[in-house]
This record gives C-alpha cells, structure tokens and sequence, in this order.
C-alpha cells in the first residue's frame, strides 16, 4: 500500500461538498441491493429520499468506505453492488445496520482512509502527514506538495474544497449562536471518534494521539490483516515498527501510540490462538505469522464476526 503504486489516480468532488450522515450509507446499501443502477435511477430522488447532489455524494461515501462497489464484469456502465463488507454489515439482518456500534464507526474510518482513489485526502491525512497539530493553509501546502510530487494535477480551490470536507468527516460543526440547539444529524458520525480536534482559539486541529478505548480489537485485527495483506507479500515475519510507523499501517490510521499498538498485538495473538505472535529477539520486536494463518481477508472477517457476535 502506498502512493507510488502505479496508476493510481485519485477522483475529488464526487462528495458534492456534503460529509456522510446519519442514515446515508444504509440508504446507499440498500438502494443498490434493490437496482444496481439506483443512483442514475429518474426515480433515485424518491427512493433515496433526498436531493439530487446528495444522491451522487451518497454515492461516493458508499464506494469511498467500499461497501459498495463497481462491477467488473460486463453489464452496463455505471452499475454497482454490495461488496462482502457492506452486506454483512448493513443488510437487515447484518451486524450493526444502524450504525449503533462505535466498532463500526472505527471500521468505517479504516475503510476511507486507506482508499487512495476515492479517500485520497485523508489518506495523507492520517498515513503521511507527520505533524501533530496543523492549520488548514499548513495542510494544503503539504498536499499541494504531495500533488506535485506524484503528478497530479488540480487546482488551489479543489485542494480547499478536500480539506474542508475531510475535516469536516471528523470535526464537529462549530455552531455559529451560543445556546442555539445544534443540529447534530448535520454532521457525520465519525466525529464521534474524536480523532482530530479543533482548537477554536488558536484556529488550529490537533490529532488525538494515543490510546483508543472504544477502538474494538476485533476492528484493530482486521485493519491489521488487511495491511499485512498489501505489504507483507511472501514474508512470514514483520517488525512492530512497521505496523506503527508505517504509511497505510493501523498505528497511523488510527493514531495509536507503541503502548497501544503493542497492547493490541498481545491480545490478538490470544484471540488468534497463535496465528499471530508476537516475540523479542535482540531486542527487534517482531510479529510472526503462522503457517496455518490461511488467507488474510477471511481472518480478517472472522475477527470482525467476533467482535459483533460477541453482544
């Protein structure tokens, strides 16, 4: 995983500049389990139940946190479906369809941001951008930069309109009256991840960094699998570091702190029986893959399964 990788290029707007609410991405899921062309559909208005420009973002939340996905094979253009993913989580009968689970909040952001076509921003967001507290104009300077550097062209005012909705995913509305009610359907449920903050008096965010506590195991596990799956290749060992430090890797995406990581890799070489370990030798510490691992992604559902089956 990374953005060297060839041919990725990265579409920006489809959002049409509104974050994901509440609701939006049930909608989006069961629209396309019931025509896979919902969303070019004359009668999407109706059965979405909202406005033009907020059937086309549902769209691009839906394929940006790949729950739903572009068919491949033949068929017409434009057309759609569930992907394993978003059925077994938002079907009716699914494990958390409402979204009432803050495990799913945390799964959802895994799935964004490491989306480097459809979530490209908040990819650099949390995977490469290194600093701890930021201004938007710091921020778009460096994306500006990481635009530049991987040949992508856009303008100022595209790279304004990114952050500001990027932000917007995480942060809540700042309400314009004091002890005006706030309309919190308005803003999307991932900032109740509190993992960016924004400090009204010095006009600045800051990442939250270090432990999450409402951060499932089981999400923290398939986030693993499926970075060890993109990086790891024919390897049977990978440095703790790696899955800290590196682009894409689960200490990044969710800013966990090595006491946190660590932790989490403890309690998943029980929860795994020892498929994955995790040992100390001359003072590397390294996380050992087991033969009998089988495939990353159905481990990786397993342990999703796990977490939702628990309640």
């Amino acid at each position: 995983m990374g953005i060297s990788e060839p041919r990725i290029r990265p579409t920006f707007g489809g959002h049409e500049k509104f974050v994901f609410r509440h609701g939006w991405l049930k909608k989006g899921v069961d629209g396309v389990k019931g025509n896979p062309l919902v969303f070019t559909n004359d009668e999407a208005l109706v059965k979405l139940g909202v406005g033009k420009n907020m059937v086309r973002s549902i769209r691009h939340w839906c394929l940006a946190t790949g729950l739903v996905e572009e068919k491949k094979e033949g068929g017409l253009a434009h057309q759609l479906k569930t992907s394993n993913l978003g059925d077994k989580l938002l079907n009716n009968q699914g494990w958390d369809p409402y979204l009432e689970d803050i495990g799913s909040l945390w799964l959802l952001h895994w799935q964004l941001s490491t989306n480097l076509m459809r979530g490209f921003v908040g990819y650099l967001l949390f995977s490469k951008f290194i600093e701890t507290e930021f201004t938007k104009r710091q921020l778009a300077n460096y994306l500006s930069s990481q635009f530049t550097q991987n040949e992508i062209h856009t303008t100022s005012g595209t790279i304004d309109r990114e952050i500001d909705v990027c932000l917007r995913t995480y942060v809540p509305a700042v309400r314009a009256k004091l002890g005006s009610i706030a309309d919190e359907t308005l803003d999307c449920p991932l900032a109740e991840l509190d993992i960016v903050r924004f400090i009204p008096s010095d006009n600045i965010y800051r990442f939250n960094i270090g432990p999450k506590i409402s951060l499932p195991l089981g999400v923290f596990g398939y986030a693993l699998l499926s970075f060890l799956s993109s990086t790891v290749e024919n390897r049977r060992t990978i440095a703790v570091d790696e899955c800290l430090y590196t682009e894409g890797s689960p200490g990044q995406v969710f800013r966990l702190d090595e006491n946190s990581v660590m932790e989490y890799l403890e309690l998943l070489e029980v929860e795994m029986k020892g498929k994955i370990r995790l040992e100390e030798t001359a003072g590397l510490r390294q996380v050992y893959l087991d033969e009998t691992l089988g495939e990353y992604e159905d481990q990786a559902f397993q342990l999703l399964k796990g977490h939702y089956e628990q309640y």
